[in-house]
């Protein structure tokens, strides 16, 4: 039975299958529910437009993602099974290019196989499919949903392992809130955010953050030598909204702006970014029938500075300085009719992204790579329940960006029973190359990844099965699940030296994702309990496992709240994985302890702690070849003043 989902503003936004959603006491905050949400099977689409999917998904309510420590929402969510970025680096330190989002094994390069929706508007960079977090406070997020999977031909070629949805809090009548937050490695934060009502029909909000540290070094002490530097970041970040709501009709305006500097390990390698975007979305109920459009522009500029290092990391030499602006216009319209017993989706979408690298080549030479990609599709998607059971069809119909059509089926049935819900589904779907991979080569000491205008769209097709439990507050989810890629694109190695491995992005054949994911969950009291785990078997057809994707990886968390007082801590581990496609470097499997708390110290004041790899494990995240090592212990002891 399709359930009743909450009113919710956003775009393209996703809620498929299984919540396991727990609602905390409160803590100086807003009030929220105390019991458990129910199942819920429907993607919400745009606002107040939803379609029907036989799917399982992670659901992060606000407080959940509160009481994770991290500073951007990529590091609060590698608690969820099956989730990373293109390396392990957090996005603090890591260069923006690697933080391409995989869900299940999907994923090895910098490129996102996974569409990241904020509020409904894609924050996949325009040129490079990778994403900027430092965007998004996770503090003003009021619900995070992340569905693994292509069981929906609503969808895009972004979407191809599935989806990350960040929905924005809702405007109050009035709201003001500003926190600072200070740690080691001299980190330092300020954020602050409010709303407000204007007459009946008008809401303002918006919120801003800033953040800077001297960071930690990404080459173990061993390796150092003297071009060695801390790797760090500066940004800030901020959003201005305006919303206008009638009965039937919906509207708002949304405008960000994103502006970080970076310093990357070395005395000569920096990179910074400046971008903005403003979007805006409409949305009418008429009838038994809902309309929506949704449009959006970018515009970012990416600069980044590359070298060689001489033996024993004791000189450095410019090889390559980029500067790389790039922008997207896109938008979609969707229509929506529901009956007693069925639902009907269809609409359309495109995007065209523009961007070009322009590249300075030392000692002398330049260079210039980029053009335009013009995608567009048109889908239609329905459900239809017959008794315990509804069945599922959907097709998209794509261009992949060179002028060749695609067409992406899915189709699913799902079974409820009481306390048991029962779902399969299989899918196709494909993703064109970025013009990243097409056009922009990069460097990371001394291994050189080269582009490859030649390269052809990757396609998947897969199949999973799942069934979801519920009793009293505790949830139980298995899924198993198998996808075969073709023409996967990866970074091929070419030759090896003692100075220089070479590297270029290349269609490297086909591979298979197969295996099973597990989330349990249970609440008693003050106490709740989550444990989830993946296994994600990920080969190439000659046997060799696909780069950057560890076989196993868990975690688990246990929260205790009383009053005003919350406590947390966590466990996220993963086994060993590659860091190339002939399985030549291993980066061997690790485990680190996280914590977190908030007190309210009186009516408006709250404190928080925040505390990453609390033992001060040092692991590897890749080879230059050089080990590099992920981020050291950090804190961070902060205050919130809640105004109104």
């Amino acid at each position: 039975m399709p359930s009743s989902l909450p009113h919710r503003r956003a775009g393209w936004k996703i809620a498929i299958g299984t919540t396991l959603a727990f609602w905390l006491p409160t803590i100086g905050l807003s009030q929220q529910k105390t019991d458990p949400e129910p199942l819920k099977t429907s993607i919400t689409v745009t606002e107040r437009v939803s379609t029907e999917a036989p799917a399982a998904l992670t659901v992060l309510n606000a407080l959940q993602v509160q009481q994770a420590p991290g500073i951007n929402m990529d590091d609060r969510l590698r608690l969820v099974p099956g989730f990373s970025l293109f390396r392990r680096s957090s996005s603090l330190v890591a260069n923006p290019t690697t933080q391409g989002v995989s869900l299940r094994g999907l994923g090895s390069s910098g490129a996102s196989r996974s569409v990241v929706l904020w509020d409904g508007v894609p924050l996949n960079s325009p040129f490079g499919g990778w994403i900027y977090w430092t965007r998004v406070n996770p503090e003003e997020l009021d619900r995070v949903e992340v569905s693994r999977g292509a069981s929906t031909s609503v969808f895009g070629d972004k979407a191809m392992g599935g989806a990350v949805t960040l929905f924005t809090r809702e405007p109050q009548k009035t709201r003001v809130w500003f926190g600072y937050e200070g740690g080691n490695e001299q980190s330092h934060m300020v954020e602050g955010a409010g709303s407000i009502y204007v007459g009946q029909h008008w809401a303002f909000s918006g919120n801003g953050r800033g953040f800077t540290t001297d960071g930690y070094y990404i080459v173990p002490r061993y390796a150092r030598g003297l071009i060695d530097t801390k790797a760090n970041i500066k940004f800030a970040a901020g959003t201005v909204r305006t919303d206008y709501f009638t009965q039937h009709d919906r509207l708002f305006l949304r405008v960000d702006a994103l502006g970080e500097e970076r310093d990357n390990g070395t005395t000569l390698t920096q990179n910074s970014t400046g971008l903005g975007t403003i979007a805006a979305n409409y949305t009418r109920e008429q009838g038994r029938s809902t309309y929506t459009l949704l449009g959006y522009h970018s515009r970012e500029e990416y600069r980044a500075t590359f070298s060689s290092i001489g033996a024993g990391r004791s000189t450095e030499n410019l090889t390559l300085r980029q500067t790389v602006p790039a922008e997207a216009t896109g938008g979609a319209g969707l229509w929506r009719r529901s009956g007693s017993k069925w639902n009907l989706l269809s609409g359309g979408d495109f995007n065209r992204s523009e961007g070009y690298s322009l590249e300075r080549v030392y000692p002398a030479g330049s260079r210039v790579g980029g053009g335009i990609q013009m995608q567009y599709g048109l889908f239609s998607q329905g459900d239809l329940a017959v008794g315990p059971m509804r069945f599922y069809g959907g097709v998209r119909g794509s261009d992949a960006g060179n002028g060749t059509a695609f067409w992406s089926p899915s189709g699913g049935i799902t079974v409820g029973l009481e306390r048991w819900r029962f779902r399969t589904s299989a899918y196709r779907a494909f993703r064109a190359p970025t013009l990243n991979e097409l056009y922009r080569q990069f460097r990371v000491g001394n291994a050189l990844t080269l582009a490859n205008a030649d390269l052809k769209p990757e396609t998947l097709r897969g199949v999973e099965a799942g069934a979801d439990f519920t009793a009293g507050t505790m949830r139980i989810s298995v899924t198993g699940f198998e996808n075969h890629l073709d023409a996967l694109i990866t970074n091929v190695t070419r030759s090896v030296t003692p100075t220089l491995i070479t590297r270029q992005r290349d269609n490297a054949g086909a591979a298979t994702s197969r295996g099973v994911e597990a989330t349990a969950a249970k609440r008693w009291g003050g106490w709740r309990a989550e444990a989830s785990y993946l296994l994600a078997d990920s080969r190439y057809a000659t046997g060799q496992r696909v780069p950057q994707i560890p076989k196993h990886q868990g975690s688990a968390q246990l929260t205790w709240s009383r009053g005003r007082t919350l406590v947390s801590g966590g466990l996220r581990a993963a086994g060993l994985q590659f860091e190339d496609d002939q399985n030549s470097f291993l980066l061997p499997g690790f485990a680190v302890l996280q914590m977190a708390a908030r007190q309210q110290l009186t009516h408006g004041v709250t404190a928080t702690f925040a505390l990453e790899n609390a033992l001060n494990r040092e692991y590897a995240v890749g080879f230059s070849p050089t080990a590099l090592t992920g981020a050291p212990r950090l804190w961070r002891l902060g205050l919130r003043w809640n105004l109104r």
